[in-house]
């Protein structure tokens, strides 16, 4: 069965991608698990819930067994939902545990406090999309739609960007959403436009093939990344897919500068697939 791994540290915007992680569980007929990372393993937060002038303090266990309580009854997914909380390095030990899961997913906010504060605002803020061994999807603050309708599924130049493709037809099929192919380019280059265009066709007649509708685009602009997340938020998309292209060492990887502004910048949830990922 397939296994969607949510990271949680009890933010809204964390317990926000939880929801959506419910939601695709139960589309996709996925196992749920919720993990918190800590830090040092002697030292378990002291988080504080304000209720009625009264403060209430909880461990980490007992929130992340409150928010099973709470959630259970909106799973349908057919199989486990649990928790697991864990010590070390936060991009590390969500990855580890992806690959010892297997996990099909991994679905994460882009803010919060505690350890995702570390993880998203300063120098790990790509390692989970770029280290990860499945697809991650990652979600905004403030983004509360939660079905997906249309996915801007971005074609450029690079020959791994139809690595994405299988994965998001996948999901495209579960929640028959419409998919946006769109070639994406910052040149009139004949050579480029005509590799773009053979790039659109064949991913469109993949998708058609498995009765995913398609709608087809040409954008050019100055970035990639804008052109890409500004034609998604003109269409109302709810999901954006790219490749996590690689640069660096083999020591020091990182995912390309147009990926980590999507991660950042991008108000649509965004869908980032490594270049080596195969499904």
């Amino acid at each position: 069965m397939k296994n969607i791994l949510v990271p949680v540290d009890f933010s809204k915007d964390s317990i926000n991608a939880l929801e959506h992680a419910i939601v695709i569980a139960n589309k996709v007929k996925a196992s749920l698990r919720v993990i918190h990372v800590r830090k040092d393993k002697n030292y378990d937060e002291p988080f504080i819930i304000h209720a009625k002038e009264k403060e209430y303090g909880k461990t980490v266990r007992e929130f992340c067994k409150d928010i099973i309580k709470e959630y259970q009854p909106k799973y349908k997914g057919g199989g486990n939902f649990d928790y697991l909380v864990r010590v070390g390095k936060i991009y590390k030990v969500i990855t580890d545990q992806a690959k010892l899961d297997k996990s099909f997913l991994i679905m994460m906010g882009t803010h919060g406090v505690s350890g995702f504060e570390e993880l998203w605002l300063g120098s790990n803020s790509y390692r989970v999309v770029g280290k990860a061994p499945c697809p991650v999807i990652t979600v905004r603050h403030g983004f509360k739609r939660k079905k997906i309708s249309k996915i801007i599924l971005p074609i450029d130049a690079h020959r791994e960007t139809r690595i994405k493709v299988p994965f998001t037809a996948e999901l495209a099929a579960a929640f028959g959403a419409e998919v946006h192919v769109i070639s994406v380019r910052t040149t009139n280059k004949a050579e480029i436009v005509k590799r773009l265009k053979n790039y659109v066709t064949q991913t469109s007649e993949y998708l058609v093939k498995r009765d995913i509708k398609v709608v087809k685009d040409d954008v050019k602009g100055s970035g990639i990344a804008d052109i890409t997340y500004t034609y998604g938020v003109h269409v109302g998309a709810e999901l954006v897919s790219i490749v996590s292209n690689q640069r660096g060492t083999p020591v020091n990887m990182t995912i390309s500068t147009t990926a980590q502004q999507m991660v950042n910048h991008s108000p649509i949830p965004v869908l980032s697939i490594h270049p080596d990922y195969i499904k």
